[in-house]
């Protein structure tokens, strides 16, 4: 008797009616694809909240080291990434120094209330004092521990503003102006320019933007703790003239600042 070809033998109703394919196929590739997305997802997530994360610039407070549609790229390893839902950090490879650009958490911003603002929005602003440090303010000039700082960071173009200006939110100093030092004692009433002598708590920092008369900073909500540390800026990754201030149809695309493109914050 000749034997079946392997081609007779019939096949089972299930496989037939899938086409030969095998129980579950197409659940498995669709779980794979699922698996694949999910992992892609996660490592973005990681990287982005333990190493590094994209900011933009949305006001002018820095000028001219960072400019209104800068991007930027953050280094959120450097001084020890913070843990999500959490009050804590990991550890860094280095501690924030005097003259650093830092992205923090502000301190909680009272006026934001009325505004229906983020109260503790992220802000990128210079390390002025360090822990310990005496600060004043006279003229326009910023002294730590009696030595005037240098003003490198400003700029001409910068608008002075009124050097009076005078703000509720100033009045927070008065709790912790020094009544008397070898530096004077604090005003009754301080003012955009005129503030302090006042020491940094421990584990505290003050923050200011460069544009000094047009920074809403550490004069305004006061010394920022250590965990609200976030970052340190690297470098520009893409930046453009904001519409308002551009005479270009959709300025995001047709002007393009390309000489700032991969500068180095410092």
């Amino acid at each position: 008797m000749a034997s079946k070809k392997s081609s007779d033998k019939p096949k089972s109703t299930v496989a037939a009616a899938r086409g030969g394919k095998s129980p579950g196929g197409g659940f498995k590739r669709y779980w794979e694809g699922f698996k694949s997305l999910a992992g892609t997802i996660a490592i973005f997530l990681v990287l982005r909240t333990f190493f590094v994360e994209a900011y933009r610039i949305p006001s002018g407070s820095m000028i001219p080291t960072l400019l209104v549609g800068d991007w930027l790229f953050v280094n959120k390893l450097a001084y020890g990434p913070h843990i999500p839902f959490t009050h804590s950090s990991l550890p860094g490879y280095a501690d924030p120094n005097r003259g650093d650009v830092v992205v923090f958490e502000s301190p909680f911003q009272i006026d934001a209330i009325d505004t229906h603002d983020d109260p503790t929005p992220t802000l990128v602003k210079r390390l002025i004092g360090m822990p310990g440090d005496t600060l004043y303010g006279r003229d326009g000039v910023v002294y730590v521990n009696g030595l005037a700082q240098r003003q490198g960071y400003t700029s001409p173009e910068q608008d002075k503003g009124d050097p009076n200006m005078v703000s509720d939110l100033f009045d927070w100093q008065k709790k912790v102006g020094l009544k008397a030092s070898r530096f004077g004692a604090a005003p009754d009433q301080p003012t955009i320019d005129k503030w302090g002598p006042f020491i940094v708590p421990p584990g505290h920092y003050w923050m200011m933007g460069d544009n000094r008369y047009n920074s809403k900073d550490s004069r305004y909500w006061g010394f920022v703790p250590r965990a609200k540390v976030r970052g340190r800026p690297m470098f520009v990754y893409y930046t453009y003239v904001p519409a308002e201030q551009s005479d270009r149809v959709l300025s995001f695309i047709t002007d393009i600042r390309w000489r700032r493109i991969g500068h180095w914050i410092k």
